[in-house]
């Protein structure tokens, strides 16, 4: 079931309650203490974006399974916007971006709670740019599918084609098929298999190559000795003003 309510201070904090079960969602039109990646916060106009939490209640995942539902949670968003004419790809870890272009389509924060080294209870936090045409200068990198698409969007067709795409990709998780997710994962990937810019939480800076991601949900990227090593979030940070020709590469 869909609710919509006119303010909380996250649909995240919301979702916690009981009252809640699998596949519901939680449709904000105003939060007050709205949380992205790495402590950011996440703000919105009113009336012009979605602001959700989805419910999931995933008990036959192991612990240390949990990375396959961020990627069926992503590819669920890939799907939605493909439906609706925008071609998109995922960044590592929770980004979905416009195309190979550096611009964020949309945030997903995701946060699980564990009983006896199983997942009991995952709420997917997501923030869709769906009809905004301007952003605050501040924002790196911003875009929305009015944007990308030239046209505005009806905002509950939007939530009502993602909640069916999610619950496709995760009957398919359920029933086992877990190579299949992977593989269109790192397909869907952005930048992958292309040089890219990154910067290391001492500051080293470096251009990589990205070759795909570990089960567990690690970055894999070679770098310019050949070497392959595997980053965790909050280990790596992409630079994404960096094009491969401002890099002087081709792609």
């Amino acid at each position: 079931m869909i609710y919509h309510i006119a303010e909380t201070t996250s649909t995240n904090d919301l979702a916690r309650e009981e009252r809640y079960g699998h596949g519901d969602v939680i449709c904000a039109e105003r939060q007050t203490a709205g949380r992205g990646q790495r402590g950011h916060t996440w703000t919105s106009p009113e009336g012009v974006n979605l602001l959700f939490s989805v419910v999931l209640c995933p008990t036959f995942l192991p612990a240390g399974e949990q990375f396959l539902l961020s990627q069926a949670v992503a590819l669920a968003l890939v799907d939605t916007l493909g439906t609706c004419g925008i071609d998109a790809c995922i960044k590592w870890t929770n980004d979905i971006y416009a195309g190979d272009r550096n611009r964020k389509l949309v945030g997903i924060l995701i946060e699980h709670h564990l009983a006896g080294g199983r997942l009991a209870r995952t709420v997917a936090g997501i923030g869709i740019n769906v009809n905004q045409t301007e952003f605050d200068p501040a924002l790196p990198n911003p875009t929305s599918m009015a944007l990308e698409a030239g046209r505005t969007f009806d905002r509950e067709e939007v939530l009502d084609r993602f909640h069916a795409a999610l619950m496709r990709r995760y009957a398919a998780l359920e029933a086992g098929d877990r190579a299949p997710l992977a593989e269109e994962y790192r397909r869907r990937m952005y930048r992958i298999d292309a040089p890219q810019a990154f910067r290391l939480p001492d500051g080293t800076r470096f251009t990589g190559v990205i070759r795909g991601v570990r089960a567990g949900g690690a970055l894999q990227v070679e770098h310019p000795d050949g070497t392959l090593h595997d980053y965790l979030f909050r280990e790596i940070e992409f630079e994404v003003k960096k094009s491969p020709e401002e890099l002087g590469m081709k792609k």
